[in-house]
């Protein structure tokens, strides 16, 4: 008797394939929404006191002044806001410094800056927050000199295109001296010295490209010379006071921002180690 044939055993059926993750899945994910946050109470802070008020009626007193006084807005005969321009980056060397000197220093002698960092929030973010508020209470400030704009707009026709790319430039510098002046007051403690670290540090990227520096350098070292005009941060925004807005410049502005900003995580994360 014929022996019986079996028949192979049936394969499992195949799984079906597991769906692609897209790619956004694999990048490290960003939460801004602790930094904004500590922006928005950072900026609550500032107008809790008559400091800000103060702060701002200075510089706006101080900013009309020298456009208009010293700067000989009605002797020129001319219906722009270049001697604006041309005193507001000094104005920044002292009153952005004076205004950062607090932002960790602060912190750091109340103590509270321990209990900022168990929080469940990263360097970063903390650092980024108290940056952004700020810029925004900068931002405010320069904002308030918009009669400034209307009084050469009723006296003459001005360029406007130009006036505009001026005030984008003389953000983009308080940007950079507001990174740099929060990254010396996590250095210290003492406010004092935060705010004179800061100034000198903002001078040397200030004073960087002005005629007597690159003078000095280019009979001596001109490879130097022609590298502290690069760093120089008038000399970036002489551009936009001109109305020429370049990607080079905007970003080197973004690069000494981040760096700042990075060198102060650093040190906060440092500091927290201790």
């Amino acid at each position: 008797m014929a022996a019986a044939i079996e028949a192979p055993p049936l394969a499992p059926p195949a799984k079906p394939a597991a769906p692609r993750r897209p790619l956004s899945d694999h990048l490290p994910s960003i939460d801004l929404r602790p930094a904004l946050v500590v922006a928005r109470r950072e900026l609550a802070a500032y107008f809790a006191t008559p400091v800000a008020t103060v702060f701002i009626v200075v510089f706006l007193a101080l900013a009309g002044v020298l456009t208009f006084g010293v700067g000989n807005f009605f002797a020129r005969g001319q219906a722009d806001l270049v001697a604006f321009f041309s005193f507001l980056p000094w104005l920044f060397l002292l009153f952005i410094p004076a205004l950062t000197m607090r932002l960790w220093a602060e912190e750091r002698r109340l103590g509270t800056i321990e209990l900022l960092l168990t929080l469940p929030i990263a360097p970063w973010q903390a650092v980024l927050g108290k940056f952004l508020a700020a810029w925004a209470f900068c931002a405010i400030a320069v904002a308030l000199t918009f009669p400034f704009w209307i009084t050469v707009n009723l006296l003459g026709s001005p360029e406007n295109g130009v006036i505009l790319s001026g005030y984008i430039g003389s953000l983009l510098v308080a940007g950079a001296f507001l990174a740099i002046g929060s990254a010396m007051s996590a250095l210290t403690r003492n406010q004092v010295i935060a705010f004179v670290l800061a100034v000198v540090v903002c001078f040397l990227f200030a004073a960087a490209g002005t005629g007597v520096v690159t003078e000095f350098l280019s009979s001596r070292l001109p490879l130097l010379a022609e590298a502290a005009r690069s760093v120089s941060v008038f000399e970036r925004f002489n551009g936009f006071v001109r109305g020429v807005v370049e990607l080079r410049d905007l970003v080197f502005f973004a690069s000494l921002i981040v760096f700042f900003l990075f060198v102060n995580v650093v040190i906060i994360d440092h500091r927290k180690a201790d």
